[in-house]
């Protein structure tokens, strides 16, 4: 289209890493059909060109945000648009590559130029498609897999505190579950963070099933916001036209929450709770909410991780996040906390594509544990502890030490039967309140109940 090729020169104003430019339509002797989210290319006097994306238009006035920043850019530069939003490279070449926050290679390999490419702003599938969750992905870590399954299709955060290894846990996660493909947004990280997700890839032997995409803490803001449509409508197209089981992982949606927040202070909009926009929760949601699994194709579940400033759960970003998931991972003291978290998938696939003993292993193991931590407080207020409180606390400590600590990798039916050899070693069959042809099935005999370490 003609309106492509031409230059607008009318530089209204330069306000941070914004720039308004005033569009004549008469000038292209046609409307002007630039649209929000489309890319433009700023070049100024010297030559060097900048790309932008249309964050507001007002009548004649288009807002640009500058992805390198407008330091250096002159009211004299001109502006193009392109007619359309970002596209990302989609092919089985990406696959073992790095790719910065517009969809470059960060990683010293080819630029896959002659690959086709998808526009991250395209309409989700077709709701139609869309089938109820029923299976479920293994991750080798018992406090997901006995107690809180991850479900295909599931999207649900880990709400964790500054200082805890989330980061970490969410590399073993995406290294240990039975997915085809990991598809990895880091959103703010800073070098440290992106060389170890990278290299424990590269360790683990999975790189060559994973694709990542890294907005570093010191590349610009505005491309953090286009990581996770980057992310997820490359996770997308593997399971719609591929018929893949893909595995989102994105960490830390508190800071792409936060980059929102300065866009939109930067635009001057007027905000919400603590400073964030009053579409925090759209926003959020509209990512999220591309978890699915589809009729006849594969599926897409997320994983992310969402800081909780000061431990607050209340804070604006988990809240908000509580609302659209489907529950969250607590992470704390190293360790998932099963109180604190939550799966409410887990129903769709316990004793039906798992063991017939794990409904009830899961709701056994979690009431003593509970009663467990009643006979940890009785303790430190020195009252007398009878011999089951001390049957209680040994099981307490046994539940921390094999389930709950994150560095813990077994397989469900291994994890199920180390349940049932713990609570062989603390409490008799009477004292479980479970099926009895459950009981007589799993519990260890004697002689046959050796102590696990």
């Amino acid at each position: 289209m003609i309106e492509h090729m031409i230059r607008h020169y009318k530089i209204l104003s330069i306000v941070g890493n914004i720039i308004t430019v005033h569009v004549d339509s008469q000038s292209a002797r046609q409307e002007i059909t630039t649209r929000f989210g489309d890319l433009a290319q700023v070049e100024d006097g010297n030559g060097t060109q900048s790309l932008a994306q249309v964050i507001k238009i007002d009548g004649g006035k288009v807002s640009l945000q500058v992805f390198s920043g407008t330091r250096g850019i002159s009211t004299a530069a001109s502006v193009r648009f392109l007619g359309h939003a970002l596209r990302v490279t989609y092919s089985d070449n990406i696959l073992g590559r790095i790719f910065n926050g517009i969809g470059e290679p960060m990683d010293g390999g080819s630029d896959l130029e002659p690959d086709p490419k998808v526009s991250i702003t395209g309409a989700s599938v077709n709701p139609m498609k869309r089938v109820l969750a029923s299976k479920m992905i293994r991750t080798q870590v018992p406090m997901i897999d006995v107690f809180n399954c991850l479900v295909e299709s599931q999207k649900i955060p880990i709400f964790s505190i500054a200082g805890e290894p989330y980061n970490a846990f969410l590399a073993r996660v995406g290294i240990q579950a039975d997915a085809d493909i990991v598809v990895f947004a880091g959103l703010g990280l800073i070098f440290d963070d992106f060389h170890y997700f990278r290299s424990q890839f590269e360790l683990a032997g999975v790189f060559a099933r994973t694709v990542m995409y890294c907005n570093l803490a010191s590349d610009p803001i505005v491309e953090r916001l286009l990581v996770p449509d980057m992310a997820l409508a490359v996770a997308e197209r593997f399971a719609v036209e591929e018929g893949k089981r893909v595995l989102v992982l994105m960490t830390d949606m508190t800071a792409y929450a936060d980059a929102m927040k300065e866009v939109g202070i930067s635009m001057e909009h007027v905000p919400s709770n603590r400073g964030y926009m009053g579409d925090l929760y759209s926003q959020l949601a509209k990512r999220y909410e591309k978890a699915c699994d589809y009729k006849g194709a594969g599926s897409v579940t997320i994983l992310t991780v969402t800081t909780m400033p000061g431990n607050d759960v209340t804070h604006p970003v988990p809240d908000n996040t509580g609302y659209i998931t489907e529950g969250q991972f607590y992470l704390h003291d190293g360790m998932l906390d099963p109180f604190g978290s939550l799966s409410r998938l887990k129903q769709h696939v316990i004793g039906k594509v798992t063991r017939e003993d794990h409904a009830q292993i899961m709701n056994t193991m979690i009431r003593f544990y509970a009663a467990a931590n009643d006979a940890e407080q009785k303790q430190s207020m020195a009252f007398d502890l009878s011999g089951y409180d001390q049957k209680l606390l040994k099981f307490g400590k046994l539940f921390r030490k094999r389930f709950m600590d994150i560095n813990v990798a077994l397989p469900l039916e291994d994890a199920l039967d180390l349940s049932w050899q713990t609570l062989a070693e603390c409490f008799s069959e009477d004292e479980l309140l479970m099926k009895q042809a459950l009981i007589d099935k799993y519990f260890p005999k004697a002689g046959h109940g050796e102590a696990v370490a």
